[in-house]
């Protein structure tokens, strides 16, 4: 029967994307303000369901004002679990553009694409600065990478130093850690259970053959904490922004680790 099942979500998921990325590219072409976010929203939200991802929240996200939200990152799945629950754009890899079918929808929901290469950190530095002067809220993997979850990796600072050169004294720095519950209604306890949700670097499984893998089973429970967020303008090195955020969204894990211990 998972096949079967498999199959329906699958076309569900075309659907959904033929549904709502029509109207979303449309609508980015006359306006990129905050409205921008309400179709993304309301289709990682579909994905959530579609794929069975559940979301639990704690702590409260701030979203009264722009903030940049900076948290730990296990697989391509929490980008829906996270577009479930704020309306921000992410900052990718640029890679992540030239992914089939993943690197469009990125696009509709105005994610900054980012590359390693020296030479394009100032036009990438500005295009984020842009986006920040716009107002928007970015969602930020300062790890560089995605992991299995059971540790967080050190942040790369130079991702925070846009937050401290922004103009808005009330910019908010929020930390959250994203941590797997339960992968096909039990905890992950084995490596392969935990891999089934996660996509991380020390895979060689393809995206389409990892999403397929994960279509077959029954989903998957991740809890987002989201910490007390800090004030950018409280900061003058962004190397200790950067240790209090990692410090904040590995001491979240911790917590989550001795709860289900």
């Amino acid at each position: 029967m998972r096949i079967p099942v498999a199959s329906l979500k699958m076309g569900a998921f075309i659907l959904w994307c033929l549904l709502l990325v029509p109207p979303q590219a449309i609508l980015l072409l006359v306006h990129r303000g905050r409205g921008a976010y309400a179709l993304p929203f309301v289709w990682q939200q579909g994905i959530c369901l579609i794929f069975g991802i559940k979301v639990r929240s704690e702590g409260t996200p701030h979203t009264k004002s722009q903030a940049i939200y900076v948290g730990n990152h296990l697989s391509y799945l929490d980008i829906p679990a996270l577009g479930s629950r704020l309306k921000a754009s992410f900052v990718a890899k640029n890679d992540v553009a030239s992914w089939p079918v993943f690197g469009f929808l990125s696009r509709m929901q105005q994610t900054a694409f980012i590359s390693r290469s020296a030479k394009d950190a100032a036009e990438e530095k500005n295009a984020l600065g842009r986006m920040m002067e716009e107002g928007k809220s970015l969602i930020i993997f300062p790890e560089g990478t995605s992991t299995d979850g059971r540790s967080v990796l050190p942040f790369k600072s130079s991702l925070f130093a846009m937050a401290l050169k922004n103009a808005n004294a009330d910019l908010l720095i929020q930390p959250f850690t994203l941590s797997l519950d339960s992968v096909e209604g039990r905890p992950p306890l084995t490596q392969n259970e935990r891999d089934l949700y996660a996509w991380h670097r020390d895979m060689t499984t393809e995206l389409p053959a990892h999403l397929w893998s994960f279509a077959l089973s029954k989903g998957a429970c991740v809890t987002l904490h989201f910490h007390p967020p800090v004030r950018a303008c409280d900061y003058q090195d962004r190397k200790i922004l950067a240790k209090t955020c990692h410090d904040a969204v590995s001491g979240g894990l911790q917590k989550q680790d001795q709860r289900a211990a």
